[in-house]
């Protein structure tokens, strides 16, 4: 009978720590490493809209041209010189030297593009070009217009892309084990989803920090200089984790066994990019993990911009907007780790892979219905809004929030881990190529074939709200496809995987 509360208190504390006190080495600096990349994210997310949406001459509209025109080049690029740099180096240089460049680019922004704003961008030649073209274009326009802005928000798109998506979680599948990976990866994403919770609170302090005359009554310039202060630290103490698990967990014969190290440097692929992506067109699996990715992303990117543009108008200013953003990131971290103590680790558990992948699409699916419902029939709806004390705009904002915030807290919790379990078992050559090609190209492919659509309806149309009703039902497809391409990974590949690695 004695033994019996020490079984109760295991089931418990396995319920809610799945780790054994010497994994704490490995998990520890991956939890910390995530923590301070998704603590970057979080700041460039949220001084990224501030800076475009608000700027002179700009909104949400100029989202969907950025997105196709500047940051789905940028990846290109960024993808091309990273699998070119990955024959070159080791794999320890290729973290610094992907590291280094957005490091760089803060300090230039902070020191060189903002305060100069007013002599490097064109004023006068925006002017011209927006008197001459249509007004379906003023979107491109407010992009030329403040191209140092347009500069910041692709860089702020390829760290999530490159930095999150690719460096850290492929480092995370080249370290951990598959029964380790259904232990770890929810507790990797509380880190990401605490520095949410830090990010807000200190976008929403430094929102309110007013610039002195040293700077010449620019009142976003000390904001900023914080800003992109606290990156450059969080970027210095990512590569210094980085190093350290390098040097003192992967020689630990507890977590590898040298065959296993011998193995890995002998699939270093040697594949040319050509050769790379005709590989991957012929592999099942990858290409229903790339259905994933661009689903989600070009659902998720339909949702945002129509919210975007309610919230400029409420909030126009800088610092406003960066303030409501802090709130909003503190309230998606709370989210976040509520689902990822209570549902993601324990789902993928005890219902397996399946069933955690379907949960993030039916989410969407249901809150995207809500949110669009709204939007759609909001003027039958004023008078009951009326009756609530509040405009309709400020209920399209709170109703637009609480749709990202489910939607994101899905994804984080577990829409992200679902997706790099599926690549665990891959071989090394099909894992960097795979993963490379559809973390980064992917990723931003499907924001831009969102904004894509966005860009050929307003042309047809008009504006953005009068294409409302066209998304919604180009969302719904979408997430259609992604419910099939789920049930299609599952009944073919996945099974089969996870009974070789038992």
């Amino acid at each position: 009978m004695s033994t019996i509360p020490s079984v109760e208190f295991g089931k418990w504390r396995s319920f809610f720590w799945p780790v054994h006190r010497h994994e704490l080495k490995k998990l520890l600096p991956m939890f910390f490493m995530f923590f301070f990349i998704s603590f970057v994210y979080s700041v460039l997310r949220n001084a990224k809209d501030a800076l475009l949406i608000t700027a002179p001459g700009s909104g949400a509209e100029a989202i969907p041209f950025l997105k196709v025109g500047g940051v789905v080049p940028a990846a290109i690029i960024f993808m091309l010189v990273y699998a070119k740099l990955s024959n070159l180096l080791t794999k320890e240089k290729l973290f610094y030297v992907t590291v280094l460049p957005f490091i760089i680019f803060f300090i230039l922004f902070a020191t060189v593009l903002y305060p100069y704003k007013e002599i490097l961008h064109p004023t006068v030649l925006a002017d011209k070009m927006e008197a001459f073209l249509p007004s379906g274009f003023s979107g491109l326009v407010a992009t030329f217009r403040n191209w140092t802005y347009s500069l910041f928000y692709i860089f702020a798109e390829l760290w999530g892309s490159f930095i999150l998506s690719l460096l850290f979680w492929g480092f995370a599948n080249d370290i951990t084990k598959v029964t380790e990976a259904k232990r770890f990866y929810a507790l990797f994403g509380l880190g990401a989803n605490l520095a949410l919770m830090a990010a807000g609170p200190a976008a929403k302090y430094i929102s309110h920090l007013q610039s002195g005359p040293e700077f010449a009554g620019d009142p976003w310039q000390t904001p900023l200089n914080y800003l992109m202060g606290l990156s450059v630290l969080s970027g210095i103490f990512i590569m210094m984790i980085y190093r350290w698990i390098n040097r003192n967990v992967l020689t630990d014969p507890r977590f590898f066994e040298q065959s296993d190290q011998v193995r890995v440097k002998k699939e270093k692929p040697k594949m040319s990019l050509k050769e790379s992506f005709l590989f991957l067109s012929r592999s099942q699996y990858i290409l229903c993990i790339a259905i994933l990715v661009l689903a989600y992303n070009i659902s998720i990117n339909l949702l945002e911009v129509t919210w975007k543009a309610q919230l400029k108008v409420l909030y126009p200013n800088k610092s406003e907007y960066l303030d409501f953003m802090g709130t909003y990131s503190t309230i998606l971290g709370a989210t976040t780790i509520f689902m990822m103590l209570f549902v993601s680790s324990n789902v993928l558990r005890r219902f397996g892979w399946a069933v955690a992948a379907y949960i993030t699409p039916v989410v969407l699916l249901i809150t995207g219905v809500g949110f669009f419902t709204f939007i759609i029939f909001k003027e039958p709806l004023s008078p009951f809004m009326i009756t609530l004390g509040a405009s309709p705009l400020f209920i399209a904002v709170i109703f637009g929030t609480i749709q990202n915030v489910m939607s994101k807290a899905a994804k984080y919790s577990l829409f992200d881990p679902t997706k790099e379990m599926a690549y665990i078992s891959l071989d090394q050559e099909s894992k960097v190529k795979g993963k490379a090609a559809i973390d980064t190209v992917g990723a931003r492919l499907g924001k831009a074939t969102g904004s894509g659509i966005q860009l050929g309806l307003i042309t047809i149309f008009g504006s953005l709200s009068a294409v409302t009703p066209h998304i919604a039902i180009i969302m719904f497809v979408i997430i259609g496809a992604w419910l099939w391409s789920v049930k299609r990974l599952n009944d073919i590949e996945f099974k089969q995987i996870e009974k070789r690695n038992q």
